[in-house]
């Protein structure tokens, strides 16, 4: 059973920056695809970026050019900085982790029933 933590989150002004971890215990986390997802007030949870465990990348296009994610295996724990945030961006942002024995197409990682494992989130407000 995989465990995941999020912190980071907090209130920045439009133009900054926020790094956000994402920390699992429990499993061999380099086996394991990690996405994040964010949900605003009023709004369904939306897809942002995922990380698969050979490094592939996919991105929302919300999220391009502004935002990354990376991992640190040996850490256990995986990154979403944020830059050139805008007030759109204002939710509780979540990471969610499944165990990935194959790769699989973009459409697999983008979608939120992919994932077996959640954390709590982390909210992310951004002033105008």
């Amino acid at each position: 059973q995989v465990q995941l933590v999020e912190s980071g989150g907090g209130l920045v002004q439009a133009g900054g920056s926020l790094r956000l971890s994402c920390a699992a215990s429990g499993g061999t986390f380099a086996n394991y695809a990690v996405g994040w997802f964010r949900q605003a007030p009023g709004k369904e949870r939306e897809f942002v970026l995922a990380v698969t465990r050979r490094d592939s990348t996919y991105y929302a296009d919300s999220a391009k050019d502004r935002f990354t994610i990376s991992r640190d295996n040996a850490l256990n724990t995986v990154y979403l900085q944020m830059n050139s945030l805008k007030p759109e961006d204002t939710a509780v942002y979540y990471c969610a982790a499944v165990l990935e024995r194959i790769s699989y197409i973009r459409s697999y990682y983008i979608r939120a029933r992919t994932y077996d494992y959640w954390g709590q989130g982390t909210q992310v407000t951004v002033s105008s």
